[in-house]
């Protein structure tokens, strides 16, 4: 017996005649019909996400393009189509999957017309020329998928953009009328009116605020950022989902330093509410944590506004302090700020570990020596603010 030579897919010297007289024999019109009658049960396709000439006509074109890609054993360069097809299904919002199916039918209509244009003598002529048929087909794929991803990219760059744009457009001066902003809003997905959580970050910390934000974003929650001078602003709807993932991943926010404020009307205060955030974010003392909010930070706001208006706050109460000894100074002084702190003599006094007659000496020898009565809002305040 005669032995059985396996069938190679690498073409002979004298395939060539015989191939290029079955790819002329191919009708690139019939293949489209063919084609379009696949693609329309490709699910994004269904209905059709862009107008049926176009579709026929690209497909058209692609075939012409595959047959030529034939003849000359491949492609070599860039596909034009395949940019044209590429771009325009991402711009029509075709999903991936979608034309990643569509366009491998490419491969199954040129085979089967194919065989059915060869003859019985055709067959090892079909299968030595495999090969190029599956290497043709595929490039023209990879190049169709690439042409997509990248205007994917650039689309989801242009929206970024856009996005940029309004947001930065509530910071202008003077603020945009409130039809501007209630346009924003919409396009930013935000109800006009709705809370929103603004937060700040500056210099060192602004790179743990990004980590956390994007943990968020992943996590679902739709976060807007913007440069304000040295810091970075990020704003979101106020929401409440006990128990929820979110819900920990803003705990986890709330840990960093970072300035935090509610713009309780929304959007329309978010300009003001930004720039306090970023007040906030710049009270930070090395070794502190924790996030800035307007009570925790709202005295050490005025300090330093009265300080930079060349007001001191406590001149007068540390002049006088300094004319007691350096032992009734820290007794004076940490009397009252225990004082501040609970707003209770009892707890003080339990604070300080001394009875609160002697508390209240103490507190009452702060007023003589200073003039400031501790147990006085509209005086303590000063204190409040002098010591923040």
């Amino acid at each position: 017996m005669a032995p059985i030579h396996p069938l190679s897919d690498t073409p002979d010297p004298g395939d060539r005649t015989r191939w290029l007289e079955l790819l002329d024999r191919l009708d690139p019109k019939a293949l489209t019909d063919t084609f379009l009658s696949l693609v329309a049960a490709v699910p994004g396709y269904d209905p059709a996400p862009i107008p049926g000439a176009e579709l026929r006509r690209t497909a058209l074109l692609s075939f012409l393009t595959l047959i030529e890609g034939l003849r000359a054993g491949g492609f070599d360069g860039p596909i034009g189509i395949a940019t044209d097809v590429g771009v325009s299904r991402a711009r029509a919002g075709v999903p991936l999957p979608s034309l990643m199916t569509a366009i491998r039918h490419d491969f199954t209509v040129l085979w089967e017309a194919l065989t059915r244009v060869a003859e019985t003598d055709d067959a090892e002529l079909i299968v030595r020329h495999t090969g190029i048929v599956l290497r043709t087909v595929d490039e023209y794929v990879g190049q169709t998928q690439r042409a997509y991803v990248a205007e994917r990219e650039r689309m989801r760059e242009e929206q970024a953009s856009v996005r940029q744009g309004l947001i930065a457009s509530l910071f202008q001066e003077p603020q945009p009328a409130e039809r501007h902003i209630r346009t924003v809003a919409t396009e930013l997905g935000l109800p006009y009116g709705a809370p929103l959580v603004v937060i700040a970050a500056a210099t060192d910390d602004i790179a743990p605020m990004r980590v956390a934000v994007s943990e968020l974003e992943r996590a679902g929650t739709r976060v807007h950022t913007h440069h304000l001078g040295d810091a970075l602003i990020a704003f979101t709807r106020q929401v409440e989902l006990p128990g929820s993932r979110i819900e920990t991943l803003v705990e986890r926010l709330l840990e960093l330093r970072i300035g935090v404020v509610v713009a309780v009307s929304g959007i329309a205060e978010l300009r003001r509410s930004a720039a306090t955030a970023r007040e906030l974010a710049h009270l930070f003392e090395p070794g502190e944590e924790g996030a800035m909010t307007w009570g925790r930070g709202w005295a050490r706001l005025a300090a330093r506004s009265l300080h930079a208006a060349g007001r001191p706050v406590l001149a007068d109460v540390q002049s006088a302090l300094a004319q007691s000894g350096a032992a009734e100074r820290t007794r004076l002084e940490e009397a009252a700020r225990s004082y501040l702190r609970t707003g209770s003599i009892g707890a003080s006094a339990a604070e300080l570990f001394c009875h609160r007659n002697t508390l209240a000496n103490r507190l009452r020898r702060f007023a003589e020596l200073t003039g400031v009565d501790p147990t006085i809002p509209e005086q303590a305040a000063r204190l409040v603010v002098g010591w923040a």
